[in-house]
């Protein structure tokens, strides 16, 4: 069971997405006492929420708050269904709500032997389950439209960044929302090689998508692996990240001692290992030297100068290393949630200037 004190802390920050006002948030999070369920426990006090923001039509409201109640990880039956009715919320949205603004599917590929869920806007001719493309016929346009890739960090779920697909579809580019290994309905395992799954997404969708100008919108830990990734591949054109690991957070055990338990508790259930072996096990993922030096495209990274997960010599790694980089740094914690809009804003500019500078 997680520590309910260390959860209030983690989601207190994402409290004014949801227009919960802090006295409504105290009310909330005061009726919860415990992490197992029933009433007063986090799961049942995080849905009941969710089940009033969904009567009320607020779907994504809704999701997010069921979101919550999985958070930070599915461990039991209580959590599996608090993820499952986050997804279903998600899909009510986008068949009720968001047709106004842009189609959004629902996909599941079937990716690297593991079973790959994804929201996706903007994909020439649909793609049905497994990632086999619909009957109608494609069309050009939408073969042309470069490829955007969102993913989360390690307790991030997709259906938290699903509008981001109205953004993508307004700025003409074909996205794919979906989430790290292990996280969500992600059955792939979290390794050293996990990094595979971008362009084993992009072998799915080719011809759905320009995937030769691919860029990846990829969140914290999904940012090292998109870091990985562009070593490897020319199909991925621009990276765009906030909180992303390196190479100390994997190495160095001092940092490591120190990491919230929530962190690591999600770090031994992707990895399926003891929290105990962790830091014997951690290092697979550093990125070398070699790697680093591959990375060519542009990155954009948001910092955080109290990141009590991220070590500060990880963004400055990238720094030195880097030949295109810019960096936004906020005098904040993990993730820079104090500092939402202006990271936002930061990201969308970004975004726009690397779809630009492509080349078809």
């Amino acid at each position: 069971m997680n520590d309910v004190a260390e959860l209030t802390v983690h989601v207190a920050a994402h409290a004014a997405a949801l227009d919960l006002d802090a006295a409504e948030y105290r009310e909330l999070t005061g009726r919860i006492r415990h992490d197992g369920t029933g009433p007063g426990s986090w799961v049942h006090e995080w849905s009941r929420l969710a089940e009033t923001r969904e009567t009320h039509g607020d779907l994504l409201g809704a999701a997010a708050c069921y979101g919550f109640a999985r958070f930070p990880f599915v461990d039991g039956p209580a959590r599996r269904d608090a993820l499952g009715n986050c997804v279903r919320a998600t899909d009510r949205w986008r068949r009720t709500v968001a047709p106004e603004a842009g189609r959004i599917d629902r996909v599941v590929l079937d990716i690297l032997g593991a079973r790959v869920a994804a929201w996706t806007t903007g994909l020439a001719g649909g793609h049905g389950p497994g990632g086999q493309r619909a009957a109608a016929e494609p069309s050009a346009a939408a073969r042309n439209r470069p490829l955007l890739i969102v993913s989360g960090g390690i307790v991030s779920i997709k259906e938290q960044w699903a509008p981001l697909l109205l953004l993508a579809s307004s700025l003409g580019l074909a996205a794919v929302v979906t989430e790290m290994p292990g996280v969500g309905e992600n059955t792939l395992r979290y390794t050293p090689d996990s990094w595979q799954m971008f362009p084993a997404i992009l072998e799915a969708l080719d011809g759905a998508a320009d995937v030769s100008r691919t860029f990846a919108l990829a969140l914290s830990f999904s940012g090292h692996m998109a870091l990985r990734w562009a070593a490897e591949d020319p199909r991925l054109r621009g990276i765009i990240t906030v909180g992303a690991p390196v190479r100390a957070l994997f190495t160095d055990r001092a940092w490591q001692h120190g990491l919230p338990p929530a962190t690591v508790a999600t770090l031994a259930h992707l990895t399926g290992t003891d929290p105990l072996a962790l830091p014997d096990l951690l290092p697979g993922w550093a990125l070398s030297d070699r790697q680093l030096a591959a990375v060519a495209v542009p990155v954009r990274y948001v910092a955080s100068t109290r990141d009590e997960i991220i070590p500060p010599v990880d963004p400055a790694l990238l720094r030195r290393t880097l030949p295109d980089l810019a960096v936004l740094e906020h005098d904040d914690v993990h993730g820079a949630p104090g500092h939402a809009v202006a990271t936002r804003e930061w990201m969308i500019r970004a975004l726009v200037d690397l779809r630009d500078a492509t080349p078809r």
